[in-house]
C-alpha cells in the first residue's frame, strides 16, 4: 500500500496503460482524459457517467485500470466497483473522488479497490499512481492514509487473539512479505530486502491473498496491522 505519491519508473512496455474514466461530470472527465494522454504511458479508452455505464464498458473494453467516482447517479462507485471486479478481474480500480468520508473509503477497500485518490491530486501525480497501480501497488492520498491507520489502531485494540494464532497455513516467507507489504514496500522494494526476484514477491502476494481469502494489497495490509505483523524498518 503506497501512502503518498509514488515515483514509479515510466512503463517499461511497449503498450500503454489502457484506463477507463468513469464520473458523472462530463468536463472532469475531458479534462482528466487530456492531463492522462499527455503522458506517452497512458491511453484512456473509455468513459461512463454512472456505475452502470462502467461496467458495461469495462466488460467491453477489459481496461487495466478504471479510475471510478465513489458518488455516482443510480448505480455508484462501490457498486460498480464490486460488479467489475467479479467480470474484469484483471482490471485494477482506483476511486477518484471529493469524498473523504471514513465510511466510503473502507466500502471501497471492501469492495476491492486498488486505490483511493482524492480529487484535488494533480493530473500528473494521478499519472504516476496509475503506473504504480499497474505495477502491483495499492495508492491512498495522504490525509486518507491516516484515515485508515486510524481505523488499523482501532481493530488492534478490539483484536483479543493470541498474535499469529490464527495464521492460516502461511509460510515464514509469507509472513516476512506480507509485513513488508503493510509498511507498503512495493514488489520490486521486497525482492530486494529479502534478495527475491520481483515475480517470486508476486506469486507470493498472490498466495498470500488466495490463503487469507482476500482481494487487495489493502486488505492484506490491514490484516497484518491487525495481527501485528508489520516489519520493522532496518538500516541499509
Amino acid at each position: 500500500m503506497t501512502a503518498g505519491w509514488p515515483t514509479t519508473p515510466r512503463n517499461q512496455h511497449d503498450q500503454p496503460i489502457r484506463v477507463l474514466i468513469a464520473d458523472d461530470h462530463a468536463l472532469f472527465r475531458r479534462g482528466l482524459r487530456t492531463v492522462l494522454e499527455l503522458d506517452g504511458d497512458i491511453v484512456v479508452v473509455a468513459e461512463a457517467d454512472n456505475g452502470t455505464v462502467a461496467v458495461e464498458r469495462a466488460e467491453a473494453v477489459v481496461p487495466d485500470i478504471v479510475l471510478m467516482d465513489v458518488r455516482m447517479p443510480g448505480c455508484g462507485g462501490i457498486e460498480a466497483c464490486l460488479a467489475i471486479k467479479e467480470r474484469v478481474p484483471s482490471a485494477r480500480i482506483v476511486m477518484l473522488t471529493m469524498s473523504d468520508e471514513e465510511s466510503d473509503l473502507f466500502e471501497a477497500v471492501r469492495a476491492g479497490a486498488n486505490g483511493y485518490v482524492l480529487k484535488d491530486v494533480p493530473g500528473d501525480e494521478i499519472a504516476a499512481g496509475i503506473r504504480a497501480v499497474q505495477s502491483g501497488d495499492s495508492l491512498i492520498s495522504p490525509s486518507m492514509a491516516s484515515k485508515l491507520l486510524a481505523e488499523f489502531a482501532h481493530m488492534i485494540r478490539r483484536e483479543t487473539e493470541i498474535v499469529g494464532s490464527h495464521l492460516p497455513k502461511l509460510t515464514e516467507r509469507e509472513i516476512e512479505v506480507l509485513g513488508l507489504v503493510a509498511r507498503g514496500l512495493g514488489n520490486r522494494e521486497i525482492g530486494k530486502k529479502l534478495f527475491i526476484s520481483e515475480n517470486t514477491v508476486k506469486n507470493h502476494v498472490r498466495n498470500i491473498l488466495e490463503k487469507l481469502q482476500l482481494h487487495t494489497r489493502m486488505e492484506a495490509a490491514m490484516y497484518a496491522v491487525r495481527k501485528n505483523l508489520i516489519v520493522p524498518p532496518t538500516g541499509g
